[in-house]
């Protein structure tokens, strides 16, 4: 029986004593337990159980109606070169007690791992360390970006040795078809090709040796049996050469595999670093001090020592150091990199401001609302790593495959050197066919071929304002055939304006500049939409006098000695005034779900002035987005709460197939729910009351400036309020799963033709291991394209 150890777990819902006596019942009940005690003011149980015991022991909270917390963290991991060292680190941290979701990529070499809390950091790197490989807490300090540029600078200098050692030996074989023979002699050869074998090569051994102390295999072990074979061969011919007679060496082929397998994971290493480019880059948009003011003294000091309500100053051209609200000054933010907003965003006094973003022109000071993980930088840093680090459901077949693939391998070349040798062949014909067959069939490629896709696809994303919460979001958005809209804050503004005015007299331009007059000063929506029209045209609104605002009704008061009211149609029938020939207009207004006031002159010549329709704006680019989703044949539905008649001024100017109104928000999921029946549905919305239809739909999209409630049920959150991010989120999507089906084609079809290929004798180990280096770089650099992606409907300023 497993050695006694005690777990200490917290508990996440007990309420009372009897709450603490269930999770004592259900603990104990697990077989091997020896003590329980739970405490109720702590939240925790404390238990003396069996080590491999904590799986059951969760198990037991949980079904007694409890939970355990957990947490994610992620690990740095070192000396994966295959998708089959991927299933091996997965399958050493699976078997640990506490761990319940293990996602390793190649890509980033990372593990992203969700554990008990009672999981110790020591016993995962442990467990790793275990399997043949390193593992370590990341970091994001200079120290680390050094020690990547280090590494990256060896490799180049042991693949720029290793070519050089290897180039006299391969020589003979490139000028042999110009009619030039000459081979170097047996001592010279084995000179160069030892330390690129032993020195140079040593990395593949160690791993090598690891996989198979590990009980598995991987390319490292497929290279070291590959070239050990064809060295110890050269030293055999050379051994037992005839004297005078040159024998057949095969010690060029061992050092080439070597030195192009070197090269062809320097170049990897180059490309992979280059599809991590996005968080680098967001990561240096953090400043790492700031001025504060302190009872109106400036000191620097470092962004860790800021307090919340803490104010900065934030000097022209510098990092905003934290999200904060401008108290003073004018200025505008460039916010490209976090938004992607190309056009710089004008900041005043009340306006929020990003940490990261640049300031322009202008002194601010800011007080500091977020700070640390709390920041919009941060949220968007774990966002885009969360995605990167997630595997795409396309990827389980690769995991499949890769479990299998080294042995399978090895079998292959022990079928090809039996056979050879059985048909008739010289042993050393046998033997180098089987070796060609392991160099050709690392499965580097398959490794690689999701995750660079899902980073690079994700990273130029995010530069653009689109961040995909997880691969499974990204791969399930390429199949969208519907799109709903919310209405209100995503396809419109969200604050009214005058969308129809109709004067008595026919002077449109007067009816405002007297509507304005009554306005000033006041802070109702509909006040603003009528001061904002009076700017737009330039007009000198008159002063107002004896201002005084009617209840339910509207606001009166006098204008260059006239008495005036500005209301609803409650305020019309009280003053007992007949809307005459604006009544048609009116009505059709009504109709289309306008709100109206009338401008009415009070006193001795009583009579209407005129008619305003107030309506919801239509946001810049809504209709660009609508057209751009139906050039790719989407189908677009507008899903609203408001009534038929505003849904459909919205629908018919943007050219919206199909219109729900009046839809209640406990409503709009079961709508949504609907239409997945026949096809798959991406829901876009902003509030609160769209969280449910966001999680009902297949993909669902939040719009940038929306809730918190609603980014978290989203997939993907578009980090500004521009509706043509939409299509370039479809857009995106749909290139990346392209990249990754064309990656994993070209990641099988290198071994499906290479192997047969090598097994025939068709390809020596030098090509084997050039077609093999090959396979990893063009299906990185294959990805890499993404990163040229531009949306191809284009944020333009709106004039």
């Amino acid at each position: 029986m497993p050695a006694s150890t005690t777990f200490d777990l917290p508990i996440v819902g007990m309420t009372c004593a009897s709450c603490a006596g269930r999770v004592e019942r259900a603990l104990r009940k697990v077989t091997g337990t020896e003590h329980v005690s739970v405490n109720l003011a702590t939240e925790q149980a404390r238990v003396q159980a069996p080590a491999d015991s904590l799986p059951a022991l969760v198990d037991a909270v949980r079904d007694a109606g409890y939970s355990v917390p957990t947490r994610t963290l992620e690990l740095q991991i070192g000396g994966m070169t295959c998708a089959s060292c991927v299933g091996r680190v997965e399958r050493a941290l699976h078997k640990l007690p506490g761990v319940e979701q293990v996602s390793v990529n190649l890509a980033n070499e990372r593990a992203h791992l969700e554990v008990l809390q009672a999981v110790d950091d020591a016993a995962l790197i442990a467990a790793v360390e275990k399997a043949g490989y390193s593992a370590s807490l990341p970091r994001r300090d200079h120290d680390d970006q050094a020690q990547a540029q280090r590494r990256l600078r060896n490799e180049r200098l042991a693949v720029g040795v290793a070519l050089l050692l290897a180039l006299p030996l391969v020589l003979p074989m490139l000028v042999q078809p110009f009619g030039l023979h000459w081979m170097l002699p047996a001592w010279a050869q084995f000179l160069l090709a030892t330390p690129v074998q032993f020195i140079l090569g040593a990395r593949f051994y160690v791993a090598a040796w690891k996989a198979v102390r590990a009980g598995a295999g991987n390319m490292d072990l497929l290279v070291a049996l590959g070239t050990s074979a064809g060295y110890g061969l050269s030293l055999y011919q050379w051994a037992n050469a005839p004297a005078g007679m040159a024998p057949h060496l095969y010690f060029e082929a061992s050092a080439v595999v070597i030195a192009l397998v070197l090269l062809g994971k320097y170049l990897e290493s180059r490309a992979k670093r280059q599809t991590a480019s996005a968080i680098r880059a967001l990561e240096a948009l953090r400043p790492e001090r700031a001025i504060r003011v302190l009872d109106g003294r400036e000191e620097e000091v470092a962004i860790s020592q800021l307090r919340l309500g803490d104010r900065v100053l934030v000097k022209p051209g510098e990092r905003f150091p934290v999200d904060g609200e401008v108290l003073e000054g004018n200025s505008h933010a460039d916010e490209a990199l976090i938004s992607g907003e190309s056009l710089p965003v004008p900041k005043q006094p009340g306006d929020a401001v990003t940490g990261g973003a640049i300031n322009g022109e202008g002194r601010l000071l800011v007080e500091t609302r977020a700070l640390g993980t709390e920041t919009v930088l941060a949220r968007i840093i774990r966002l885009v790593e969360d995605a990167q680090a997630a595997k795409a459901p396309i990827q389980k077949l690769v995991d499949r495959v890769s479990q299998v693939f080294v042995p399978a391998v090895l079998v292959l070349a022990l079928i090809t050197l039996v056979g050879w040798w059985l048909a008739g062949a010289p042993l050393e014909t046998a033997l180098i066919n089987a070796v060609a067959v392991l160099v050709i069939a690392c499965p580097c490629a398959l490794g690689l071929a999701t995750p660079a896709a899902i980073m690079a696809g994700t990273g130029v994303a995010a530069r653009h304002g689109i961040l995909i919460k997880d691969a499974e979001a990204l791969e399930r958005a390429h199949a969208v055939n519907r799109v709903v809209f919310d209405k209100t804050g995503t396809l419109t503004s969200g604050s009214p304006r005058i969308v129809h005015r109709q004067s008595a007299s026919g002077d449109d331009s007067e009816l405002l500049r007297l509507a304005g007059a009554l306005q000033r000063g006041s802070e109702h929506p509909l006040a603003k939409a009528v001061l904002d029209a009076c700017a737009e045209q330039n007009l000198e609104v008159p002063q107002v006098v004896a201002s005084q605002a009617l209840a339910g009704r509207g606001i009166a008061g006098q204008v260059e000695g006239r008495e005036l009211a500005l209301g609803n149609h409650r305020l019309l029938d009280e003053s007992a005034l007949a809307p005459g020939d604006l009544a048609a207009r009116a009505q059709a207004w009504e109709a289309e779900g306008r709100t109206l006031s009338w401008l009415v002159e009070r006193g001795s010549q009583a009579r209407v002035l005129g008619l305003f329709a107030f309506g919801d704006s239509l946001k810049p680019g809504a209709d660009a987005a609508i057209a751009a989703l139906h050039q790719r044949g989407i189908s677009s539905h507008l899903l609203t709460g408001d009534n038929r008649g505003s849904a459909k001024v919205v629908a018919e100017a943007l050219g919206i197939d199909d219109v729900h109104a009046e839809v209640l928000p406990a409503d709009k999921a079961a709508t949504v729910t609907a239409l997945k029946r026949d096809g798959v549905v991406a829901m876009v919305g902003d509030g609160i009351n769209d969280a449910p239809a966001l999680a009902a739909a297949d993909i669902g999209i939040a719009m940038g400036g929306g809730t918190d409630v609603a980014m978290q049920a989203a997939g993907i959150t578009l980090m500004r309020g521009d509706p043509r991010l939409v299509p370039a989120a479809l857009e995106i999507s749909r290139k990346t799963y392209a990249k990754i089906r064309q990656n994993l084609f070209w990641a099988f079809i290198y071994n499906l033709v290479g192997i047969p290929l090598a097994a025939l004798g068709y390809l020596n180990p030098v090509l084997a291991g050039a077609a093999m280096a090959l396979s990893s770089v063009s299906v990185v650099s294959n990805a890499l394209w993404l990163k040229t992606w531009k949306p191809t409907v284009q944020h333009q300023e709106v004039p």
